[in-house]
């Protein structure tokens, strides 16, 4: 008897901790996508999150590196599903828009799905412009099998671009969908006009964009 009430009893503390962490995830994205991540300490996550206790954060998470990655983790496990999808129906494709689409058309599905106000988009701005935390998103983002068999593909689509030019429009192309989707997303949460309707017709934009991008003729001085 003794060993069943114990077993119960554990159930709602298990159930009250994953609250704390979703509550203390949560907050923690959109204090950081406000403000960005050196303004804004664990203490005061805490302290927005409800929480009595100061260290929470670090109880629950480590140092705020950690929490970072585990944002980043929530949000990356959701994308992947979607891009894996993709990923499937376009296998075998040569052509740059279809592999474009896999890299655009899962994040903003995504940030779509969330309802409103979202904070992911901004939150990834204020991470990739960061140079302390920047790697965890990237490192995150490129574990995924989804993200590698993207990757592969466009190294054999045409055009056949130096290396050099690919690692440029490789940065040019997260730089886009990193700020368009933030500006889009901020302009959301304040209620001003967008230049597109809706997500989808947001990706529809930048995948034109990034293709036109990534097949633009070369110049060489």
């Amino acid at each position: 008897m003794v060993a069943v009430v114990t077993r119960v009893g554990r159930i709602p503390r298990a159930e009250q901790v994953g609250a704390t962490r979703q509550q203390i995830l949560t907050t923690a994205e959109r204090l950081f996508a406000e403000r960005g991540l050196y303004a804004v300490s664990n203490r005061q996550i805490s302290a927005a999150a409800g929480q009595g206790n100061n260290a929470a954060v670090g109880y629950h998470f480590g140092t705020k590196a950690d929490l970072v990655r585990a944002i980043v983790r929530k949000h990356t496990e959701r994308i992947e599903a979607l891009r894996l999808e993709m990923v499937a129906a376009v296998e075998g494709s040569r052509d740059v828009r279809d592999w474009v689409a896999c890299l655009v058309r899962p994040v903003t599905a995504h940030l779509d799905s969330l309802g409103g106000p979202t904070w992911f988009a901004r939150f990834g701005a204020q991470v990739m412009t960061d140079p302390a935390f920047q790697g965890i998103m990237a490192e995150e983002a490129m574990a995924t099998p989804s993200l590698k068999r993207v990757v592969d593909a466009f190294d054999r689509c045409p055009p056949d671009l130096p290396d050099d030019v690919r690692a440029e429009r490789g940065d040019m192309i997260r730089t886009l969908m990193v700020h368009v989707c933030a500006e889009r997303e901020r302009a959301l949460a304040e209620g001003t006009a967008t230049p597109r309707a809706t997500w989808d017709e947001a990706a529809a934009g930048l995948v034109d964009a990034i293709t036109g991008l990534w097949t633009a003729p070369v110049t060489r001085s």
